[in-house]
């Protein structure tokens, strides 16, 4: 399963800077707040937006 999250709303649910940790991405670029980010099942458990 593939989980699509988008900039804004990994900044509302608290999960940003762990997000761009997991895609080794810079907390200091440019980000639009509708950019998209796909998340494998696993890496969605470990940000604790599904549980397994």
């Amino acid at each position: 399963m593939k989980i699509v999250i988008s900039a804004s709303e990994a900044m509302e649910k608290g999960v940003w800077i762990e997000l761009l940790k997991l895609f080794g991405r810079d907390k200091d670029e440019d980000f639009l707040p509708n950019e998209e980010f796909i998340l494998t099942e696993e890496q969605a458990v470990q940000l604790k937006l599904i549980t397994k």
